[in-house]
């Protein structure tokens, strides 16, 4: 078994140089949304964060790999059943250095493709799915946080209402350890997802401070989709009129609002209590 893998560890591709093309060509597409549009491709950093996404029927085109931080022969049993048609290349420490975000980190790159993110394709298996919709989010970090919390709560969908950024931003992937990828989610305009969940008859409600009901006086057991605003923005009017019922999470201190992440992990998880998940 080892001689065989030694054989084939043999044939990967090289690069020692961090001036090499192709280097240069992943930074652009690490750093650049616009390369990451125009190339639909986008760069995945970490062990975790490729399985996932190789785990999710995300199409992973090239895979890089440093041996002085993750030997080859360990690589090749925990990916074993997923490279046989990806394009490997092993890279030097220098080379992984200058590419990687992370002080400490794995010793694994990889580019995928992106996924169609519309809200036509997205398929909701259950009869009353639970989703959970964001507008607007901006900080990557908010945006990993939003993603960390729709896995642990198994969510049909995460919605993003007119986005900021691309969902590929490597920050995204990183923030969300790689959630972004265990999760149906779509896109679209504020209008167009109220159009969606109206047809799709699924109840809305809006974390809205004004005109609100105690978020625990609401029956989240039907369709259900809790939508959040930015802490500084809030909802739109739009939401406002689509809304079933505002709704607020009590504040017992001296602020009237708390992290979005946070908020809705709140909200989806009394949804989950209801379901008894």
């Amino acid at each position: 078994m080892l001689s065989a893998f030694i054989i084939f560890a043999s044939m990967y591709k090289q690069i020692t140089s961090p001036h090499n093309n192709t280097i240069k060509q992943l930074l652009q597409l690490r750093e650049k949304s616009r390369t990451r549009k125009k190339e639909q491709l986008f760069f995945i950093e970490g062990i975790q964060e490729t399985l996932l996404a190789l785990d999710s029927n995300y199409t992973i085109t090239k895979i890089y790999v440093c041996p002085d931080i993750y030997p080859l022969i360990d690589f090749e049993k925990q990916f074993d059943e997923f490279i046989k048609n990806i394009i490997i290349t092993e890279i030097s420490l220098e080379v992984y250095q200058r590419l990687a975000y992370r002080t400490s980190t794995e010793g694994v790159f990889a580019v995928a493709k992106w996924k169609a993110l519309s809200l036509e394709k997205l398929n909701l298996k259950s009869k009353k799915p639970l989703i959970l919709i964001a507008e607007a989010p901006e900080k990557p970090g908010n945006i990993g946080a939003l993603l960390r919390t729709a896995d642990a709560a198994n969510v049909d969908a995460v919605i993003i209402a007119n986005p900021k950024t691309d969902i590929y931003n490597p920050n995204i992937i990183r923030s969300s350890v790689g959630c972004v990828f265990t999760t149906d989610m779509a896109m679209g305009s504020t209008s167009e997802i109220i159009a969606f969940l109206k047809k799709q008859q699924i109840n809305i409600y809006t974390a809205i401070l004004q005109e609100a009901l105690p978020y625990t006086s609401q029956n989240y057991i039907p369709a259900t989709a809790m939508v959040v605003g930015t802490e500084h923005d809030g909802l739109s009017e739009e939401w406002r009129a689509a809304s079933k019922q505002n709704i607020i999470i009590p504040m017992c201190g001296k602020v009237d609002s708390m992290n979005v992440s946070v908020a809705a992990g709140i909200l989806i998880f009394e949804a989950k209590r209801q379901r008894s998940c």
